[in-house]
């Protein structure tokens, strides 16, 4: 296996080329590709996701990639190691001028997450962590934070339309709500997570979300001190995840759990 130092500086340099691409690109924030129900693609993701992709080609020729922007059905990955890309996490609050969102890598050897890098530029925070080093901000150490009980904590989740799960919409924000003492919706999951990872919030939650979401911010949160895991899995890749403290993890999946 590769060192995770390595790794983790090709992820690094990754997300600041990509980010970079998207700020000096800032005026052309609405160019759409596609428009969709509660969702949009822009010509930023592409682009942004082909800056990092030739970041990681440059250092790791041999390893595969796997990005937002992908058509899942047609990636045959042949090595062992994969970097997994979400160029513009939160596109919609960058659409919209929000500076709430961040672009997120992370690289895996044969399923195993070793290395993510979260950057959100306009918040000026990088996010990074190996499998086998502490997770840091701006490079200072982070860990999350010490409320026992969910009914005491602040659940980061989305506004959820529940697409690929069988249950009725925000019926898992309206569990967080009863449960919690506060619920959060701000729009970019990996930046969410992260917060967590600080101590600036207790757990996050999210179902019909994708693995380029999660896969950086899990292990973020993990190396924190806190849990991170799938919870379950829904129609075209999308999953049900969450992350927490660890204090409130089984409390705050017992409850989502509950909905379906």
């Amino acid at each position: 296996m590769m060192n995770t130092h390595d790794l983790l500086a090709c992820a690094v340099d990754a997300v600041q080329i990509a980010t970079t691409h998207a700020m000096d690109n800032i005026s052309r924030r609405t160019e759409m590709v596609k428009l969709s129900e509660h969702d949009v693609k822009l010509c930023l993701d592409i682009e942004c996701q082909a800056k990092a992709e030739e970041v990681i080609k440059k250092h790791f020729p041999t390893h595969a990639t796997l990005g937002e922007e992908d058509v899942i059905a047609e990636i045959h990955n042949s090595s062992d190691y994969e970097w997994v890309i979400d160029p513009i996490d939160g596109t919609v609050n960058f659409s919209h001028g929000i500076p709430y969102w961040g672009c997120s890598i992370a690289v895996r050897y044969n399923g195993e997450t070793l290395a993510g890098a979260i950057l959100a530029p306009e918040i000026n925070k990088l996010f990074t962590a190996t499998i086998d080093s502490p997770s840091l901000c701006n490079g200072k150490p982070i860990e999350v934070s010490a409320i026992p009980t969910l009914g005491e904590s602040i659940i980061y989740t989305g506004a959820d339309m529940n697409k690929g799960f069988d249950c009725q919409p925000l019926s898992f924000f309206n569990k967080i709500a009863e449960k919690c003492q506060r619920p959060r919706t701000m729009g970019c999951a990996s930046v969410d997570l992260c917060r967590v990872a600080c101590g600036e919030g207790d757990g996050y939650f999210e179902a019909g979300i994708y693995i380029w979401d999660i896969i950086a911010a899990g292990l973020i949160v993990r190396q924190a001190g806190g849990a991170a895991e799938v919870i379950g899995t829904g129609a075209g890749g999308r999953l049900m995840f969450i992350g927490t403290n660890g204090l409130i993890h089984d409390e705050l999946k017992d409850a989502m759990l509950s909905v379906i």
